[in-house]
């Protein structure tokens, strides 16, 4: 412990980052304020991914709202969300500041897969609890990383059940378009893995920059191969783009895509060209109320005056009663060190319809819930 102490100590001195209310590194068995606690995020409001961190932040803002109406041992949670643009330096620096804050108790949803591969090594030499990375990416998933608790399936798992179910329907020629980041050469890689296990041959790969900024270029050259279906390894404002290429150049082509693909905002701009395209689900429908958890999610919005539902504040919104529920069982006389113990012991804790379990050990891995959804004109899914 006096070794990760001095290293932290170390770090945040060289960086300037130690604050005047907190002249040493924060141990994990440092007493949290008792009237409140805060919970740090890096997600990128602005930036390539601007829209899905904005209903990101929105999801988690309603979630701790909610907590705080209830009440958790008398304190109030406070989230301490800070922009990074989506950019991977920022996050590290973002969350450097956030670890030497002697309130903040834990990490929450920080966003993007090479943003996380910079952030886990902070979290593990601090101790800090860290609950739901905002990636699915199965490389941050290490055994080694004891104070990170994911919720979401990951995905490789997304990957495998859209190849399964496409090849359950006969379409065995597929193409990927990927952009050339962490998030995508990984999910061109798990695709290939499923397509392989499947005795199926390897999906044609077509890479956008990261900046994606030759659509047209790409769009043509997987139209002119002539697959069964094109999987979409991209995020945010960019799939939206690669949509409404696609449907300009070849409206036949079926499209399929992850969990993280289009934001609420994408799909309401898209608005019919959306129709048809097949999405990974890693949690319930968000207009589907017939879950518990679902209405709880939009009652907690609807608090706040957001009337729009989506994946990704649904997303923030669970991440947020996950943490939520690791405090309540933290008890009253709160740590890091309690708070990532009480969050390794929740099995079987039932949201609403959707069940949270750590039972199977480091890596943590709350949630294995996977669906397919294919979205109709109205930019909800069918069904």
């Amino acid at each position: 412990m006096q070794r990760r102490q001095f290293t932290q100590s170390l770090v945040a001195a060289s960086a300037g980052l130690l604050l005047a209310t907190s002249s040493r590194a924060v141990g994990v068995q440092d007493p949290m304020d008792a009237k409140s606690v805060t919970i740090g995020c890096s997600l990128g409001t602005t930036g390539a991914l601007a829209s899905l961190g904005k209903e990101l932040k929105q999801g988690l803002d309603a979630g701790i709202a909610q907590a705080n109406a209830k009440g958790i041992h008398g304190r109030e949670i406070k989230l301490l969300a800070v922009d990074d643009g989506y950019d991977a330096a920022r996050s590290e620096e973002n969350v450097r500041k956030l670890i030497a804050d002697a309130n903040v108790v834990s990490l929450i949803s920080c966003m993007g897969t090479a943003n996380n591969q910079r952030i886990l090594p902070l979290v593990d030499e601090a101790q800090i609890p860290y609950v739901a990375p905002q990636s699915g990416a199965t490389s941050l998933r290490k055994a080694e990383y004891r104070s990170v608790f994911h919720v979401r399936a990951s995905y490789t798992d997304e990957a495998q059940r859209l190849a399964q179910k496409l090849v359950s329907m006969g379409i065995t020629e597929l193409a990927v378009v990927y952009q050339d980041t962490a998030f995508g050469r990984e999910f061109l890689a798990d695709v290939t893995k499923a397509m392989a296990a499947a005795k199926q041959p390897a999906p044609k790969a077509f890479k956008l920059d990261a900046q994606g900024a030759q659509v047209a270029d790409v769009v043509g050259k997987a139209v002119a191969a002539k697959p069964n279906a094109v999987l979409l390894g991209t995020a945010g404002d960019i799939t939206a783009t690669l949509v409404n290429e696609f449907k300009k150049v070849s409206p036949s082509t079926p499209l399929a895509a992850t969990s993280v693909a289009l934001s609420g905002d994408n799909l309401r701009q898209l608005g019919g060209k959306a129709s048809g395209i097949a999405l990974s689900m890693v949690l319930p429908d968000a207009a589907r109320t017939s879950y518990a958890v679902v209405r709880d999610y939009q009652k907690a919005m609807r608090a706040l005056g957001y009337q729009e539902f989506s994946a990704r504040s649904f997303e923030g919104y669970v991440n947020a009663r996950v943490l939520a529920e690791g405090l309540e069982r933290a008890g009253r006389d709160l740590t890091r060190a309690k708070l990532r113990n009480a969050l390794a012991g929740i099995r079987s804790n039932d949201l609403g319809g959707l069940s949270i379990d750590y039972a199977s050990g480091a890596p943590y891995v709350g949630s294995r819930f996977l669906d397919l959804g294919v979205m109709g004109a109205n930019g909800k899914f069918v069904g």
